[in-house]
């Protein structure tokens, strides 16, 4: 482990002796792609609040993780869906989760398609973009790219097969090379690997804090 998921692993830790200066640092880490997440699951105007709730639990029960970056990103990704399916029942909508997993067992992708896409996946305009697929594939979409989980992780965040998540994740970058006037989304997504934060140094001064919450 190297790099900003090791420094983030090491925040990680220190959060859980307590350290508020790490909780801020873990925050600032992964907040913004938590909230793209939590933006394809209940849109623009409830997803803050959303995700807000999704760090109160988080800071609660931050001591009982256990794990690495990658698998806390995971852990962060299942409790803001959790949160936003509850939000979803009180609000009386129908929960915007994928249909039949059956349209999703056709051969994956030779390539790892997530790992082909671009930082611009987390721009407002391709976030429009993301929401006009499937939910489904959105949310595969966001949680391989943007959130930068792995097939397995993202595939329990969702309670589906990996393979699943795969081919959902590859019609939905095939789908936003479609709506960004492409025909070979790896092409247009230039190569990329899913994006990380640079650091996970404190620069904002609105990051929550475990005392705070």
């Amino acid at each position: 482990m190297q790099g900003e998921d090791a420094e983030l692993t090491a925040a990680i830790l220190a959060a859980q002796g307590g350290d508020e200066s790490a909780f801020r640092a873990v925050y600032r880490a992964v907040h913004p792609r938590l909230l793209g997440y939590t933006r394809t699951l209940v849109g623009e105007a409830d997803a803050e609040d959303v995700t807000s709730e999704a760090w109160l639990q988080i800071a609660r029960d931050i001591e009982r993780f256990s794990g690495d970056a990658d698998r806390f990103r995971g852990w962060a990704a299942t409790i803001a869906r959790n949160r936003a399916l509850d939000h979803i029942r009180m609000r009386g909508r129908r929960p915007a989760v994928g249909g039949d997993e059956t349209e999703l067992t056709g051969r994956p992708a030779d390539s790892d398609t997530a790992g082909e896409a671009m930082e611009s996946l987390a721009t407002g305009r391709t976030m429009a973009l993301i929401a006009q697929l499937p939910q489904d594939q959105a949310e595969a979409v966001v949680l391989r790219v943007v959130v930068g989980l792995d097939a397995k992780s993202a595939a329990e965040t969702l309670g589906k097969r990996p393979g699943a998540v795969r081919t959902a994740a590859h019609r939905g970058l095939k789908r936003l090379a479609e709506l960004l006037g492409t025909e070979d989304a790896p092409a247009d997504l230039g190569g990329v690997p899913p994006q990380r934060n640079r650091s996970c140094g404190v620069t904002q001064s609105g990051a929550p804090t475990q005392k705070d919450m």
